[in-house]
């Protein structure tokens, strides 16, 4: 019994010492995020930021001898409206209807990653990659996965939904050291973003998800299958003026697929809800 009374007390302080050490742990974090934490009113309307993306790019370029940095942002309202539709439907398709996390896609992946045994897709919103962008880290470590969660709690309460989108396609990346729509519709094909066709939109959205690897410069199969299938959503619209692509894939499937279009924002400049659509 003494023995049995002397092993609980031992518990007890080991844990009293790991709580502590958890609590410590989490002021430190915290005073840490405070200190990354934006100026959001100056995000929401001053000019776009250099990501911390690109200043780590910098950092390794004279190493490594990468190409030199490609960046000119843009305003958002200058570019095509194919260009804003290719990006959602390739990396977000509910990016209007969610609040910074997609919920859905997230169970989506969850069962698909566990029914495979291993980790094959992520469900990261355009908001969670703009956070990520802007100001952590390629890593996939949970300390920054938890950074990331309180900056995208920041932005989708500080900012518009254009402006997240506005941002994203002004940092991401679509090559290597190619960053922004205006950077890569002038390094792939020699125009201002403002002039990409439809099939030119769609081929830098195909190039969102392994931009070093697949890009219009360098096409693959599954690069291919990506395009094929932005494209067929995308012509499935009403552009206006937007020119007609062929239809490149076989109708099987279409009818279950649906895509909605971008919604007007508000007076608070958040969209309206919009129907769900499939996400690649």
């Amino acid at each position: 019994m003494t023995r049995r009374k002397g092993l609980f007390a031992r518990l007890r302080r080991s844990l009293r010492w790991i709580l502590r050490i958890v609590l410590v742990a989490l002021v430190i974090d915290l005073v840490y995020v405070a200190s990354i934490w934006p100026d959001w009113r100056q995000i929401a309307r001053g000019p776009i930021p250099k990501s911390s993306f690109m200043r780590t790019y910098l950092d390794r370029q004279p190493e490594r001898q990468w190409p030199p940095l490609q960046w000119q942002p843009v305003a958002l309202d200058t570019l095509p409206r194919h260009l804003l539709r290719a990006a959602i439907i390739a990396e977000d398709s509910r990016f209007y209807d969610h609040s910074g996390f997609d919920l859905i896609a997230i169970k989506e992946a969850l069962d698909y990653n566990l029914e495979q045994g291993r980790f094959v897709f992520g469900a990261s919103t355009i908001t969670q990659q703009t956070v990520k962008n802007l100001y952590l880290s390629p890593s996939r470590d949970p300390l920054r996965k938890w950074h990331e969660i309180f900056l995208t709690w920041g932005i989708e309460n500080n900012l518009r939904k254009s402006r997240i989108l506005e941002l994203y396609l002004n940092i991401a990346e679509f090559g290597r050291g190619i960053y922004g729509v205006q950077a890569a519709a002038r390094h792939y094909y020699g125009i201002d973003a403002a002039k990409l066709s439809l099939q030119q939109s769609a081929e830098l959205a195909a190039t969102l998800p392994s931009p070093v690897k697949s890009n219009p410069a360098a096409h693959g199969e599954a690069f291919e299958r990506r395009l094929d299938r932005i494209l067929r959503l995308l012509n499935r619209e009403q552009f206006g003026q937007a020119e007609p692509v062929v239809e490149q894939l076989s109708e099987e499937g279409v009818d279950r697929e649906a895509v909605a279009p971008i919604p007007e924002s508000d007076d608070r400049g958040v969209a309206a809800s919009s129907p769900a659509e499939t996400r690649l």
